[in-house]
């Protein structure tokens, strides 16, 4: 079996997939795209696919060794996200090949079902007691808010008292049967999350999120030390190399993107660090069907599994859904706030090809918010 050939779909609202084609008929799907920079990742996708054709797509970790380490220059988020997008079709193509699901792949299902969150209030966020409360009543047992929109590096009063409110409103709205997280996107210093986060403590949140910028990682340990309040971060973080530090800082939750950090075959072996560290994995998933199916299949086989992030309805799916490109939409059914486990060969979703094809004529160029705080400097989104 050699590959033969590799496409890529550039689909609304901002995602990119691959295809990946084998001179047997076998197409493999994956999904590699850095948020606003689609096209540089797509450029990136091809450049590897120079490593990728004649070669046999079931030697995957063999083929994931070499697109990572063949060059000079090597991770990053564009060519770590490349990867991970192929990666994601190479497993596909050989769990099709064999006729298994990938998780029977990584030693087999440990669970039946992976429990899912949902976002609210989207990056301005407002009254999220009633849309909590909304998603809680629609089934999910768990919802994720952002901590504010703009905020200064060191919050006057008036903002933490606002994101204080915010957390107890949600808890209010959900009771204490339902878990919500607090996203903070690195919008704060180490400063302002020693002060904040133990005033959230009194409304037990899930998680605390990205609390500072990836590149202040040696400074995690610093806020894990200020709180009982479980820390977590990872989305901005593409390899094992880049998580142990913040392993090592004590926090509780890592967050890889399987469509940032090297597909399914990286993020399985952060899974497996963050274990030794005693730490949880919750896969980092605002994007597409392929992305949620991938991070699905690790979840389906880690033990330290926790929650599953997904993007269906999320404020940033403007123009298409997670569910518009799929064939049969019922894989990503929610049962009691979870998805059940499907026993479908691959990645376990087939993909409406028409319809892809369609959106890419289309296409998108979507880019994230600018912004900027009143004395010139720069937010995180």
């Amino acid at each position: 079996m050699k590959i033969t050939r590799v496409e890529t779909f550039l689909v609304p609202p901002r995602w990119l997939f691959c295809r990946v084609e084998t001179d047997d008929g076998l197409v493999g799907w994956g999904e590699p795209v850095v948020e606003g920079r689609a096209d540089t990742t797509r450029a990136a996708v091809h450049e590897l696919a120079d490593l990728l054709l004649g070669a046999d797509p079931r030697r995957v970790e063999d083929l994931w060794q070499t697109m990572t380490k063949a060059a000079f220059y090597r991770g990053g988020p564009v060519l770590s996200s490349a990867v991970a997008g192929l990666d994601q079709a190479l497993w596909d193509i050989l769990g099709l090949s064999l006729g298994v699901p990938v998780h029977q792949l990584l030693g087999g299902a440990v669970r039946d079902r992976v429990r899912v969150y949902g976002w609210i209030g989207g990056d301005e966020p407002g009254d999220v007691g009633e849309e909590a409360a909304a998603q809680i009543a629609a089934g999910l047992t768990a919802v994720k808010i952002n901590a504010s929109g703009r905020a200064a590096p060191l919050p006057p009063p008036a903002q933490i008292d606002a994101i204080v409110r915010r957390a107890a409103t949600v808890r209010e709205a959900i009771g204490d049967e339902a878990d919500f997280a607090v996203d903070f996107h690195g919008r704060i210093t180490v400063p302002a999350a020693r002060r904040l986060i133990p005033l959230l403590e009194p409304y037990r949140p899930l998680f605390v999120e990205e609390p500072v910028l990836p590149e202040h990682t040696h400074r995690l340990g610093d806020v894990v030390a200020s709180t009982t309040t479980p820390i977590a971060c990872g989305e901005r973080l593409f390899s094992r190399a880049e998580f142990l530090p913040a392993l090592q800082a004590g926090v509780a939750v890592v967050q890889p993107d399987l469509s940032h950090a090297g597909g399914i075959s990286e993020v399985r072996r952060i899974a497996s660090l963050a274990e030794v560290h005693g730490a949880l994995l919750a896969p980092h998933c605002p994007l597409g069907p392929l992305s949620l199916a991938a991070s699905l299949q690790v979840a389906f086989a880690t033990p330290n599994f926790l929650i599953q992030e997904q993007s269906i309805g999320i404020h940033y799916n403007d123009g298409a859904e997670v569910l518009d490109y799929l064939a049969d939409r019922s894989p990503f059914a929610f049962v009691d706030g979870s998805i059940e486990r499907w026993e479908a060969p691959g990645l376990g979703i087939e993909i409406d090809e028409d319809e892809v094809r369609r959106a890419d004529r289309i296409g998108h160029r979507w880019r994230p918010p600018v912004w900027r705080h009143p004395d010139g400097g720069h937010a995180e989104w």
